[in-house]
């Protein structure tokens, strides 16, 4: 490393690894957060976000790394969860900060692979790439799928499918009604998907312009008639609809959202999305069908883990392995439903008994 970087570990008793990496030269503040390694090195995207404090980023990134460890596991991967999050806004990223948070992944030598997510594009990680092979998902490169994005839709769009197949016995998506909180990255191609479907859409987004570029898009893509309605994100968490599709940062799902929540469903592309473990069977109590969130977001890690894995890899066959994602949800909803638990509480015992046991050779 270069001189002026430093790099501490974090003291921890859930995660095998936590680092502060600081370089005052390029501005960067990250920490690199491995939580379980027995299924192999871990992989995971590098979230940049304008966190209020240092502590902030800090539980934020234990909470991802540790669901990306259940994610590998319940997606059959045999890789192990790690994360990372630069502190900043995403506007002030510079080609040598980016440099710098891949000096100090390379220092780790592949115990640690990133990727793009929050805040961050397949562009920077070609950044990264410039110091560090340990990196995947860019844009324009040889072997490269470029944006993991469609594929996590894609893995959500099938999740939609099975809850609504589970909760009401209905195969098509043809007038259901799907409330879709932001439309980043992901939220943007799965609104695209659900149109293709036919769903009635309404959506939110802290970002007017996101909305009003979307509504302008679709319009002009599909017709004037699409079924199509903006509303504020309180209104969209009251309205009275089939899903409700949360695509934004995480901790949507709280005692006071699910008492306003009327949807029969909860099936979106969001990390994390329940403040705590309770409320799951809050969620369970009320008859609202959760599709676990590492569960059905497991697209983008199932095509960054094909490309980094498997070269050549043909785009079909990602999508392919990511419609798996319909089956893994039904076989959770269908044991939620045999043994009167939560799903969420499913999922976790599924992906565990993965994970718990000794490493995979």
């Amino acid at each position: 490393m270069k001189e002026g970087m430093k790099i501490k570990e974090i003291e921890s008793t859930t995660h095998e690894k936590v680092l502060l990496c600081e370089d005052p030269q390029s501005g960067l503040e990250a920490i690199i957060a491995i939580h379980n390694t027995r299924l192999g090195n871990s992989l995971g995207g590098c979230r940049m976000y304008p966190y209020s404090s240092r502590e902030e980023a800090l539980n934020d990134v234990l909470k991802l790394s540790e669901s990306m460890t259940y994610k590998a596991a319940i997606a059959g991967l045999n890789v192990g969860g790690g994360k990372a999050v630069i502190i900043g806004h995403p506007k002030n990223k510079t080609p040598e900060l980016l440099r710098s948070f891949g000096r100090f992944v390379h220092d780790l030598q592949g115990e640690y692979v990133t990727a793009e997510d929050v805040g961050t594009s397949v562009n920077d990680m070609t950044y990264i790439a410039e110091e560090t092979p340990f990196v995947c998902g860019m844009g324009n490169t040889e072997n490269s799928l470029g944006d993991p994005s469609p594929y996590t839709a894609y893995g959500v769009l099938q999740g939609i499918r099975a809850a609504v197949s589970h909760k009401m016995n209905r195969d098509s998506l043809q007038g259901i009604r799907v409330s879709v909180l932001g439309i980043g990255h992901v939220g943007y191609h799965l609104c695209h998907m659900l149109l293709k479907e036919g769903a009635q859409l309404f959506i939110a987004d802290i970002v007017q312009e996101k909305i009003t570029r979307f509504i302008e898009e679709a319009k002009k893509t599909y017709s004037q008639d699409v079924s199509i309605q903006a509303k504020t994100v309180d209104e969209l968490i009251a309205l009275d609809v089939d899903v409700f599709s949360p695509c934004a940062m995480g901790g949507i799902l709280n005692e006071s959202t699910v008492k306003k929540l009327q949807a029969k469903i909860v099936a979106g592309a969001a990390n994390n999305q329940l403040a705590s473990n309770s409320i799951d069977q809050l969620l369970f109590d009320k008859g609202i069908l959760y599709a676990p969130d590492y569960v059905i977001n497991g697209g983008g890690l199932i095509s960054v883990h094909q490309e980094y894995f498997n070269q050549n890899v043909e785009p079909n066959s990602i999508f392919n392995y990511v419609k798996t994602i319909y089956s893994s949800l039904m076989n959770i909803f269908e044991l939620s439903q045999q043994q009167q638990k939560p799903t969420a509480q499913i999922a976790n015992a599924l992906a565990e008994s993965r994970f718990s046991r000794e490493s995979v050779s």
